[in-house]
């Protein structure tokens, strides 16, 4: 420990003692627009061709973002801004001296394809936040909400509003009408708004801003211009109520006499979704029972190491907004808040007897969610969120039609809270999160945590115009439940508190309760100059625990880390930018173990051509992993060094792709993997795109864990030789009629098979060679049958091991009789999903989507190649199949 203690102070120095260099003196004039209230109203066609604009001004002289920042932009761009009690109308003129080559791109709403215009508002004036209307050269509109000033995009949001564009002998125009009670702000008489216009010429991958922001300054949305002259605007409270309307029909193979599944089901469904201003600046989100049909299935992934596997939110009640809720705490996907969590398959499955037949829900039923967010105007953002998912049930049925009930998850309601206080002129913020999960156990569900929850604040800080920073936070969990329920806890594989050679952490069988921690500080530079740096540390303790409702991998945790960077942001001979970078990194664990020295030198460039490449190299010595026995003692990996480099095209050329590479390889050729990616995306013409996304992994690991089993007084930690290869190709098809329908088809085949080879055990988990680590079983030891196993040891009729497919017997001292035996580990998981959406806006914000959904998943012989294997599993195995009809409307006051 006196190690980290003394790298995190060198680093903080370090990154301290740089603050004072650097910094930018460039002075940039605050742009202001002057806007009026209109005379007439404009018909939104994308024309600009009527007086009613009459009453304001242009405005022009953008100046180029990309690729030369601060000089003139090929072609100049030029607007107007005016108002009346309801609406914002913004006309555009994007001057073209070759209209003939401007991408009109078709793509459904958010697909931010071609030449298009995204107007900034800053209406909270809170230089940190931002809404984005984007419109393109076909009139294809997207939205975002910007956070972090401007780190942070969030394209989820789709408010309603109007637009048009129109291509002409001048280049492309474009009308907006903007609603004000889509916008937050306060009750000034005159309103001031940050207020910027960003432009894309999409073959020449140039980008232009109304008011300029250099490269080398900190934040964007802070250094917006500023809109004026905006004056009485009344509060336009927000009114939204979306009911839905849902046809389902599945089909499925029959299975034998099951009732529940003879084939074909039949649904019928409907909720209410619903949007309310409270006030200007707070709205109410309300779902009744929600339906998620049109989303499309999760990717296929597969985990070697035991631990949880993150799957982005695509509900969308849940994706709006989700910025709102998130906090992120450490490093990684770890949040106090995963909506996943919501809605979730069950915890267990009924239990059968002999003739009886389950139906066992897939999901949770959530029976109604409300948020409840917004930014104030002196500086307050709030969000909070209540759902509450039903007591869900399994139906049973005998074979003589008697039936019954099972219930299979509690009734929970989970409740999240998160408030953050902009001060110190927007430069600082304090804020806070609190989460809780409490579940109703009647049912016998002793291994389920009985309420769970989180608290955490969390700061940053900024000075120097906004260059350097200081942020943190710190979270602590507590969860209660039964004895049985946190002994659970304390054995998951993110804590292992059973293990023998950790004297700072103790199975206590008799907890009812857990309680830990976790943070991050760092503090560094972000902006001004050529220089970035940053340095800090991550704790996470043993005890803590988020996945009630937020999501967390790994506990046991202190990382301290640093990294460096120097930018070339001036275009120069053959390149746009180019930048450097060195990171570093200890972990250790709360005994005061280091578990691993890691760095990682990479480069990247893009290139005039609009090309662009990066390659990177590092290493990690000294690793050990406390998990990867599942509850044995520390193990000892070998070190490590790893490569990798990647190549992009032209993504404004009709065909483009991305090419990648990955190659890690350990000492003593314990362990190596190369992974390989391949993209293409094809427009050959404006409405219809492809995309082809290959990606190949071989890995090969002498040491891959495979199970424990008792020999006398000892334990055998087994290990194997994996050759796993994984391979998954995603193909995506878009079609536009034109701005308001089209048509999309994702598929992705997935494979990941594993054979096994070489087993060994366990002999000195820490020793520095693979010689001395493990024993290797030799012919006389191990032997494999295809025939059943079952072994009773003791003779008392119980079998220690019995597995009817065959497997692995051990004769581990050679005296001829079986000692234990283990199953055949190889494996050959394949996957296969398509879906088809056809989408149409048939007014704004009110839908009808056409669903199918195709797809199957199972086990294939590990000896096929893996082609084989997805052919048989897309041509050969029935798959279930779902058509689906869902139409929405939305009435709006």
């Amino acid at each position: 420990m006196k190690l980290s203690t003394s790298i995190i102070i060198i680093s903080l120095f370090f990154v301290l003692k740089i603050s004072g260099q650097d910094v930018s003196l460039n002075k940039i004039t605050k742009r202001i627009y002057i806007t009026k209230k209109l005379v007439k109203t404009p018909i939104i066609d994308g024309e600009i061709n009527e007086d009613a604009w009459d009453v304001v001004e242009w405005s022009s002289d953008f100046v180029e973002k990309q690729p030369n920042e601060g000089s003139a932009p090929t072609h100049q761009t030029k607007f107007k801004v005016m108002y009346d009690a309801k609406y914002l109308y913004i006309a555009i003129r994007a001057l073209d001296d070759n209209p003939e080559l401007i991408q009109q791109r078709l793509t459904r709403r958010d697909g931010f394809a071609g030449d298009r215009v995204n107007v900034i508002i800053d209406s909270y004036h809170d230089k940190r936040t931002a809404f984005v209307f984007t419109t393109t050269a076909a009139g294809v509109k997207g939205e975002e909400i910007v956070t972090k000033n401007g780190n942070n995009w969030d394209a989820s949001w789709n408010p309603i509003w109007y637009t048009d564009a129109n291509l002409d002998d001048k280049g492309w125009t474009a009308e907006m009408k903007i609603p004000f009670s889509q916008l937050r702000f306060g009750n000034a008489k005159e309103q001031i708004w940050g207020f910027n216009i960003n432009r894309t010429i999409f073959r020449l991958q140039e980008r232009s801003l109304w008011q300029r922001i250099p490269n080398d300054q900190a934040g964007f949305i802070s250094e917006a211009g500023e809109l004026h002259g905006l004056i009485d605007l009344k509060s336009q409270k927000q009114l939204e109520i979306q009911p839905f309307t849902v046809l389902q029909y599945d089909s499925y193979p029959k299975e034998g006499n099951n009732p529940f599944r003879d084939g074909s089901d039949f649904k019928l469904n409907a909720g209410l979704d619903a949007k309310i201003g409270i006030t200007n600046d707070l709205t109410l989100d309300l779902t009744i029972n929600p339906d998620f049909g049109q989303v499309e299935a999760d990717p296929g992934a597969i985990a070697l190491d035991g631990f949880q596997i993150f799957f982005r939110e695509q509900r969308p009640f849940f994706v709006e907004n989700k910025n709102i809720f998130d906090f992120k705490f450490a490093n990684g996907r770890d949040n106090l808040f995963y909506s996943r969590r919501i809605g979730r398959s069950p915890h267990r499955s009924a239990t059968t007897a002999t003739r009886e037949y389950a139906n066992n829900p897939i999901n949770t039923t959530i029976l109604g969610a409300a948020k409840f967010s917004g930014k104030t105007q002196n500086g307050w953002s709030i969000g909070v969120l209540e759902s509450l998912t039903a007591n869900e049930f399994a139906e049973i049925r005998e074979t003589s039609g008697a039936t019954r009930k099972e219930i299979v998850e509690p009734l929970t309601n989970y409740f999240v809270a998160r408030a953050q206080k902009d001060f110190n002129e927007r430069n600082s913020f304090i804020g806070g999160v609190f989460t809780a999960t409490n579940r109703n156990l009647d049912g016998n569900f002793s291994k389920l945590h009985k309420a769970a929850y989180t608290g955490g604040l969390d700061f940053r800080h900024t000075w120097r115009k906004r260059e350097f920073y200081v942020e943190g936070n710190g979270i602590m969990s507590h969860v209660t439940g039964s004895k049985e329920a946190i002994e659970n806890t304390q054995l998951s594989i993110a804590r292992l508190f059973q293990r023998t050679d950790a004297d700072y952490v103790d199975l206590d069988v008799n907890r009812t309760s857990l309680t830990g921690t976790g943070g991050r500080i760092e503090v560094g530079k972000q902006g001004g100059g050529n220089w970035r740096y940053n340095g800090g540390f991550v704790w996470r303790s043993p005890e803590l625990e988020l996945n009630d409702v937020g999501f967390l991998r790994q506990t046991d945790e202190i990382i301290q880390f640093a990294g460096a960077k120097y930018l070339w942001q001036v275009p120069k001979g053959i390149y746009r930018n180019i930048s450097i970078g060195l990171e570093q990194s200890n972990n250790y664990d709360f005994g005061g173990n280091l578990n691993k020295l890691r760095y990682k030198i990479e480069g990247n460039v893009s290139w005039k051509n609009n090309w662009s490449s990066e390659i990177g190299h590092g290493a990690s010595s000294q690793i050990y992993r406390n998990a990867f026995l599942r509850g044995g003692p520390r193990w000892r990996a070998a070190d490590d060094r790893f490569y990798y480099g990647s190549i992009a095209s032209d993504r404004s050329k009709k065909i483009s792709f991305r090419l990648g590479y990955v190659d890690i390889k350990s000492d003593e050729g314990v362990f190596k993997r190369n992974r390989y990616s391949f993209r293409i995306d094809y427009q050959p013409f404006d409405s219809f795109s492809m995309s082809l996304n290959n990606q190949f992994a071989r890995t090969e690991d002498k040491t891959q864990y495979v199970t424990a089993r008792d020999f006398g007084n000892l334990k055998r930690y087994i290990l194997g030789n994996i050759e796993n290869d994984t391979w998954t190709t995603t193909l995506r098809l878009n079609y536009s009629l034109n701005p308001n329908f089209s048509v999309q088809f994702y598929g992705q085949p997935f494979i990941s098979r594993g054979r096994y080879s070489n087993f060994n055990f366990v002999n000195n988990s820490t020793a520095s060679s693979i010689n001395d680590r493990v024993n290797f079983y030799n012919q006389n030891q191990i032997s494999y049958t295809d025939q059943p196993i079952a072994i009773d040891l003791d003779n008392d009729g119980i079998l220690e091991y019995n597995y009817p497919n065959g497997g692995y017997l051990v004769d581990d001292n050679a005296n001829g009789n079986s000692d234990y035996a283990f199953g055949q580990p190889d494996f050959s998981y394949v996957q296969f999903q398509t879906n088809l959406v056809v989408r149409w806006e048939y007014t704004p914000g009110s839908e009808l989507f056409f669903v199918w959904a195709r797809g199957s998943s199972g086990s294939q012989d590990f000896n096929d190649s893996l082609s084989e294997s997805v052919r048989t599993q897309a041509f050969d195995t029935p798959a279930n199949n779902t058509f689906l009809v869902k139409a929405t409307y939305r009435f709006v006051r």
